[in-house]
Order: structure tokens, then sequence, then C-alpha cells
């Protein structure tokens, strides 16, 4: 199984739990870098299905949008749960997670300097969601007893949340275990540990 292809900008955006889940499921990849006059030049927009990147090849695959991608690098590392109800159920998580990535962007994109301490006030009223459903679990992870991809994509945004507020997650045991468990993971711990993931900006506009 691949090497894949990922084109995207220099930032670690919409494909950091991409690139957290290749790196846990030992997989190889290499990285077109767009920078952002290239890609206003509207010639590799053009060809993007929706107009947007992420681009992720795999073989003569390929796809866009993020959450896609992860649906099919979930079904093709055995990270969908173990049965249909159980990808039923990531599917319901990773949409979950989606809805508060949106509220996080929209902060970071549209509103950081007005409304950054609001958006921080309110955090426990979206993480008390997933400390429900870890709590509930007791397995570590959001579905079954494995790493699924909504686990990769859950991660990777409380990451950057840990980033914009460092204390976010005190109040949540069990959030805050899943973010060392999953930190600590051999392969996620030298992916994160890598110059390749530190030099990368969390957002295209400097702001985290």
């Amino acid at each position: 199984m691949g090497p894949y292809t990922i084109t995207y900008f220099a930032v670690r955006g919409r494909c950091g739990a991409l690139r957290i889940m290749l790196a846990d499921q030992g997989q190889e990849w290499k990285e077109v870098v767009v920078d952002f006059p290239e890609w206003m030049k509207g010639t590799l927009k053009s060809t993007c299905v929706f107009g947007q990147l992420p681009k992720f090849q795999d073989g003569d695959l390929v796809l866009f949008q993020s959450n896609a991608i992860l649906r099919h690098l979930g079904r093709k590392h055995d990270a969908y749960g173990k049965d249909g109800d159980e990808a039923a159920l990531v599917d319901m998580m990773c949409d979950g997670v989606e809805d508060f990535r949106l509220k996080y962007v929209k902060m970071i994109y549209q509103e950081y300097d007005t409304g950054k301490d609001t958006y921080i006030k309110d955090l426990p009223n979206h993480l008390d969601k997933f400390e429900a459903v870890l709590a509930k679990n007791k397995t570590g992870f959001l579905v079954g007893n494995k790493s699924s991809f909504a686990d990769y994509n859950l991660f990777d945004l409380l990451l950057n949340h840990l980033v914009l507020s460092s204390t976010c997650l005190d109040s949540f045991p069990s959030l805050k275990s899943f973010v060392e468990k999953m930190s600590a993971r051999p392969k996620i711990k030298a992916f994160l540990d890598s110059e390749a993931y530190k030099k990368l900006p969390i957002n295209g506009n400097g702001k985290q």
C-alpha cells in the first residue's frame, strides 16, 4: 500500500488528521506543497473537483474533501470499526468533529481578534459531548476498542485547541487521557516530534 501523495499548502490545516493517521499506520507519503501565489493563478484550482485542496492521490484514485480522504484510509487500513454498526458510529463521531472544526475555523479566520475569548469560554459546551462518549466507551477510543479515522480527526483538533488554550482539557479527564495516549503512540510521537510536523503552522493566516 502507498506511497500516497498529498497536495496542499504549507500548513497543518485540513491535512493534520490525515498526516497523523498515515504516520500511525506506518504509511509513506509524498508532499506536493502549493504556495498561495501559485494557487491564485487558478491552474491547479481548476483541476480540483470543488476548487479546494487538499488533493490526495492513491495510485490512479484522486480524492478531494478531507473527510472523504479519511474515510478512504479508514476502509483501507482497518480503521473504520469492526462491523457496519461501528462504522456508522465512526461516521457519526467524524461528523461531530467536523461541526466542532467548522466553529474553530470560523473563529480563527473570521473572529479571532473579537471572538477568541468568547470561543474559549464556550469550549466546554463542545468538549463535553466528546468527553461523554469517551467516558462511556471506556476503551480510550471513540468507538470500539481500536483507533478509527474519527479518533485521529478529534486528536488533531484537540492538539490545535491546546495551543489556543493550554488548560482547555483540564476539566475533561477522558479527553485529557485520550490526547496523552494518542500522543504516546510510538509512530505518532515520532511524527509529532519531527521537523516536518513542527515547521508547519496550524492555520494559513498565522493565528492559532
